[in-house]
């Protein structure tokens, strides 16, 4: 499958890294994300090691689209079932960026109503009761009219996952603080001294 590890922008190239330094084939680098090819044991390994992204999406399908219509379609046919259960809950959350369909409101109730009707045919089901109590956040991304949908698999973003069952508030995030980290090219061996005396965030 193909995951998606979205992060700060300027921080690409640390993610590349890191993503290959885990054994993984990065299928392409841009903006604010890198894409790249794994398993579901990789998705796993990628929430826990990966120190510089935000979170992990899983990439469902990306299409074209420059119409309401077109959007609806080419969601319905995204092997959306393959992940979410017919009891499941899927909210939906979208941006668009330079595109025809601009509205995000608009473009979040497209996706929804696509999903459900596949869904419906899949599970074989005339409902959706989503009450099972397991969310899937669906992703959309949208710029220059060219649609990404995927899932997040990360749930709270991953400067969250810290060491610390308490902490103060910091003035940036523990993934930020790793890139700074790491592009000051220090190692376990050299003295690394953080003279700010703050929240311990580095």
């Amino acid at each position: 499958m193909e995951l998606i590890a979205t992060c700060a922008f300027g921080l690409e190239k640390l993610v590349y890294d890191e993503i290959k330094k885990l054994g993984l084939w990065v299928i392409k680098k841009e903006d604010g994300r890198v894409i790249f090819q794994a398993t579901a044991l990789d998705l796993i390994r990628t929430n826990l090691w990966l120190r510089c992204a935000d979170r992990i999406q899983i990439k469902i399908g990306s299409f074209k689209a420059e119409t309401f219509d077109e959007l609806f379609d080419q969601t319905y046919f995204l092997n959306w079932a393959d992940f979410i259960g017919p009891n499941d809950v899927f909210p939906i959350q979208a941006t668009s960026v330079k595109s025809i369909l601009h509205s995000e409101p608009a473009i979040q109730s497209i996706v929804k109503k696509a999903i459900v009707k596949n869904l419906q045919t899949k599970h074989r089901t005339e409902t959706l009761p989503e009450n099972s109590g397991v969310t899937y956040q669906i992703i959309v991304k949208v710029n220059k009219d060219e649609f990404i949908l995927s899932i997040d698999s990360s749930g709270d973003s991953l400067h969250k996952r810290g060491y610390r069952t308490q902490a103060n508030l910091a003035p940036v995030k523990e993934t930020l603080a790793a890139a700074l980290v790491q592009l000051s090219d220090w190692t376990p061996e050299r003295t690394l001294i953080d003279p700010f005396c703050g929240s311990g965030t580095i």
